[in-house]
């Protein structure tokens, strides 16, 4: 077991308490959680689907002289469309976790079907847990389905509803132009007199 792992059991132990937690229980938790040695600091806050920064050496062409360097990746800040919680969730994931959330068919699906120990963030054990959860609560929700005349009915009063709102469109609109019309009248009243006056004084 990895120092991170171990770090996490003893975090989840002290926030459950010593006294709740039964040795059966933490031995299918220590299954659960991801057993890699390496992981960066903001890994955990994203998902980065097991890319991490990586150490070695850069080799001058001339005297093959070496100096430590890092390759860390490419780490994107995305709104993935979550179809559970039904709103975009901005997240920063690899172009790795991208193309593999891809492959899933989403980001629901790639969550539920990456096992917790392969989840390397602790941002990813959080949403996978909380959309297991809410999956769990939809599968035990009663689906009413409606006979064929019921969905007839339904559909003639849609059908009369957008008819209402296209007569209450058109009725404000007709009184937008008769005011209009009404305002712009005395005006052009106003401006023939005007000229009828001009035209008397100029006889």
């Amino acid at each position: 077991m990895s120092f991170r792992s171990r770090e996490l059991l003893n975090k989840i132990v002290r926030k459950m308490g010593p006294d709740k937690l039964t040795p059966q229980g933490k031995e299918t938790l220590k299954k659960c959680l991801p057993n890699s040695k390496v992981v960066m600091g903001r890994a955990k806050r994203g998902i980065f689907a097991g890319r991490h920064i990586q150490f070695g050496n850069k080799v001058s062409e001339d005297g093959g002289n070496k100096s430590r360097r890092t390759w860390k990746p490419n780490v994107q800040e995305k709104r993935l469309f979550s179809y559970i919680h039904d709103r975009h969730i901005r997240i920063k994931v690899t172009t790795h976790a991208l193309r593999c959330i891809d492959k899933a068919g989403g980001i629901d699906e790639y969550l539920l079907k990456t096992p917790y120990h392969k989840m390397d963030s602790e941002l990813g054990l959080m949403w996978k847990a909380r959309i297991e959860k809410m999956y769990e609560a939809l599968s035990n929700t009663e689906v009413a389905f409606f006979s064929p005349e019921e969905e007839a009915k339904l559909e003639e009063e849609f059908k009369e509803l957008k008819i209402a709102k296209k007569e209450a469109r058109r009725e404000a609109r007709r009184s937008m132009s008769a005011s209009s019309s009404n305002k712009l009248k005395p005006i052009t009243a106003g401006s023939s007199d005007h000229k009828q006056a001009g035209q008397v004084a100029a006889s």
